[in-house]
């Protein structure tokens, strides 16, 4: 899988790189003080895309039937995952310079047919506190974005190059998970925040002809395994052949 990993990065386009910048780019929203805000992977053959419903939020919980997913939301988060999309169709791909932070990481991520699914915070994005504004962030772009990419590990070679960058490190490589029925990738970062450390972890699967992403972030590793025990698949993912 490592040689995968690497070959793969070397040949990945700049074009590719807008869904890490979303990734890399939403956590700088939410940093404290933040001006805003396989079967065994469920994977499909690049370039086939489908029906990928947006999934719903009831009493708490996200629920996607076609990924067979659900995520708890913890109670009083706020819910920014419609605004996001709209700034994205709005913005074509690029914000203006007025849009704050989340906006412009949603808007310059994007490519065509990538969808936010869910985009969650512990408070508003726009307004400032004294911790981390913990976030869920489910986002899915369609594999014809990424030609030749056949395994969710080499969608961290960009990611891990780009989170870097944005002042992250990472910790150590990207490594299989479980979670009910469903096995993904997961890659994890930190960055020092002043006194305090910002946790990033990211999922990753391929589904339906989607690159689905998800991303918890929280002020340590506690509470990013707490959001992340709010995961469950239930049933495999329903993967286009």
């Amino acid at each position: 899988m490592t040689s995968r990993f690497f070959d793969y990065h070397e040949r990945m386009s700049i074009g590719s790189l807008r869904v890490f910048l979303f990734l890399a780019l939403i956590a700088p929203a939410v940093q404290l003080g933040a001006q805003s805000s396989s079967s065994r992977h469920g994977a499909s053959k690049a370039g086939v895309e489908s029906s990928l419903e947006p999934g719903s939020v009831i009493n708490g919980t996200y629920r996607n039937k076609t990924l067979g997913l659900t995520c708890k939301i913890p109670e009083g988060w706020v819910l920014r995952t419609d605004v996001m999309n709209a700034e994205q169709n709005q913005n074509g791909g690029s914000a203006s310079a007025a849009a704050d932070t989340a906006k412009l990481a949603a808007a310059n991520a994007s490519s065509a047919g990538a969808k936010v699914l869910l985009a969650a915070f512990s408070r508003p994005p726009d307004a400032k506190g004294e911790e981390v504004n913990s976030s869920i962030l489910i986002a899915a772009e369609p594999l014809a974005a990424y030609p030749g990419l056949q395994d969710p590990e080499q969608y961290f070679g960009p990611l891990s190059e780009v989170a870097v960058a944005q002042g992250f490190a990472e910790d150590g490589d990207p490594n299989e998970v479980a979670i009910g029925s469903q096995t993904l990738v997961r890659g994890d970062f930190h960055k020092d925040v002043g006194t305090r450390v910002m946790r990033q972890s990211t999922l990753v699967m391929l589904s339906h002809g989607y690159a689905v992403s998800i991303t918890m972030i929280a002020g340590n590793d506690d509470a990013v395994e707490q959001l992340l025990n709010g995961l469950d698949f239930q049933g495999p993912a329903r993967s286009v052949k």
